[in-house]
């Protein structure tokens, strides 16, 4: 095996723990956690000590200038992500920041000017796409199983308390669209190809939020399909399905549903097939959180082999901007009340 890739994660908060645990689990793929850092010197010492980092910092500037660093995953808040990612494309080093890719449109834009202007590695954490059920309904598609999919109703809503961990997103006036819709709107992407127009409706149904909590999205695909996408943290459904995405997809040749409980159900040219769509239980990760834990180290492996290969993310930094540009178009449908046009 060539030598392991240098490993430096900026940010050590909630979510990055599965970050860290995956860069551990993936030291037989090449993975060597060097050095964390957090502007909480306490965190960062508490996770280089939990998962082996050689060393910690509580500035980036200083682990960047200290280490010899062959990739920088950077999951801080949105906010900072063009001054962290400014830091790491200056000193060359390929780097995945944490989606969303900024908190707009034009820092997205500039963060990948400036990367590929000096040819260095950039993409973006785009996990939802790598989760199991997804990956098996991606190769379905590219199988031709159900033919060109000409539909489809791409769905996450759930009252999950995700302000207990993250209790900032309550303060964010543009909220849900830029948090959680990028996922969907990448899987939409995903599944029917790139868009010709896009509307939307969105909704403050929780009085506590600042910005828009519930979004609901409809997209003519420049194939000719049409999607159907949603997204909400203040749902009234049970069971809270929470955090699954519910798709439905149909073709010429039959329909992909993936239902609750990760039941992926097949119909082909009439004939209906049953198979379980959850993801692998790592040895690290726990219900119901699995299924986006493994798909955390799905990501950081795709992400592994594409610099060790010298070749671009699956999520690429120019890649996800046309993710984010629907983010974008939706909160303009929503100001305008029409459909916007996608270039």
């Amino acid at each position: 095996m060539a030598d392991p890739l240098r490993v430096g994660v900026i940010g050590c908060g909630f979510f990055v723990q599965n970050h860290l645990h995956s860069c551990k689990s993936l030291a037989g793929e090449g993975a060597s956690l060097t050095a964390v850092c957090d502007i909480d010197p306490a965190k960062a010492k508490a996770a280089a000590e939990t998962f082996g980092a050689e060393h910690w910092y509580g500035d980036a500037d200083r682990m960047l200038a200290a280490e010899k660093l062959d990739l920088v995953d950077i999951v801080t808040r949105v906010e900072t992500h063009e001054e962290m990612v400014g830091r790491t494309i200056r000193a060359r080093i390929p780097t995945i920041v944490q989606k969303p890719f900024g908190p707009d449109l034009a820092a997205g834009e500039a963060m990948a000017k400036a990367a590929s202007a000096a040819g260095v590695f950039l993409a973006v954490h785009e996990n939802f796409r790598f989760q199991a059920p997804f990956r098996r309904i991606t190769a379905l598609l590219q199988a031709g199983a159900i033919g060109q999919p000409s539909w489809a109703r791409i769905s996450f809503r759930t009252a999950y308390d995700i302000y207990r961990t993250q209790p900032y997103l309550l303060r964010e006036k543009r909220f849900i669209l830029i948090d959680l819709g990028v996922h969907v709107l990448d899987l939409a992407r995903l599944f029917l190809g790139e868009v010709a127009h896009l509307s939307a409706e969105t909704q403050r149904r929780d009085p506590r939020v600042a910005g828009e909590d519930t979004a609901t999205m409809l997209l003519r695909h420049r194939g000719d399909g049409v999607s159907v996408v949603d997204c909400s943290y203040d749902a009234r459904r049970l069971p809270d399905v929470f955090p699954e995405t519910l798709v439905e997809i149909e073709g010429p040749k039959g329909a992909i549903l993936l239902k609750p409980g990760l039941k992926l159900e097949v119909t082909i040219e009439g004939r209906m097939s049953e198979e379980d769509g959850d993801a692998p239980l790592l040895d690290w990760a726990a219900r119901p959180w699995h299924v986006v834990q493994e798909s955390v180290q799905a990501t950081c492996a795709h992400m592994l082999a594409a610099v060790r290969a010298g070749r671009e993310a699956e999520t690429s930094a120019a890649d996800n901007l046309k993710t984010f540009a629907l983010a974008e178009a939706a909160y303009e449908s929503m100001r305008t009340g029409r459909a916007i046009p996608m270039s």
